[in-house]
């Protein structure tokens, strides 16, 4: 009788787990203001090795349907396109300074931002995930 009220016990353990989610809110109006970069997927090279002297920013203005900030090294600014948790920069037109950058950080920053599709954001606001296929692929925290 144990063994069965022991096994029933991890069953349900098992499975309650699994639908276990985490606490995300993905309203537009929670990305307003500016946002640093914590996490970048991809790159052989350390974040810290990517981004030595300032870590990319991103800054979205609502009102205005603008995104803007600084990939490290160049300001940027594009279209805000948001609908629902679907996000895309991939059509935004980006303009981008051109100062001489050390490094490709500012590079490996353009280029992920073009294969986010979603976003997530903490239930407590603090930080945002960008997705691509599924994957993490950026997070931010909120500034």
């Amino acid at each position: 009788m144990k063994n069965f009220s022991l096994v029933t016990a991890l069953i349900f353990m098992t499975f309650t787990s699994c639908t276990t989610t985490k606490n995300t809110t993905n309203s537009a109006n929670s990305l307003q203001g500016e946002w640093v970069l914590t996490f970048i997927s991809g790159p052989r090279i350390a974040f810290q090795g990517l981004y030595p002297d300032a870590k990319p920013t991103i800054n979205f203005d609502l009102a205005g349907k603008k995104v803007f900030g600084n990939n490290s090294c160049n300001n940027y600014t594009g279209a805000l396109q948001v609908e629902g948790n679907k996000i895309s920069f991939k059509d935004s037109k980006m303009a981008v300074t051109m100062m001489a950058c050390q490094g490709n950080g500012d590079s490996v920053y353009m280029n992920m931002l073009e294969k986010i599709a979603t976003y997530t954001i903490s239930e407590d606001g603090k930080v945002l995930t960008f997705e691509g296929e599924g994957v993490a692929l950026m997070r931010f925290e909120k500034k």
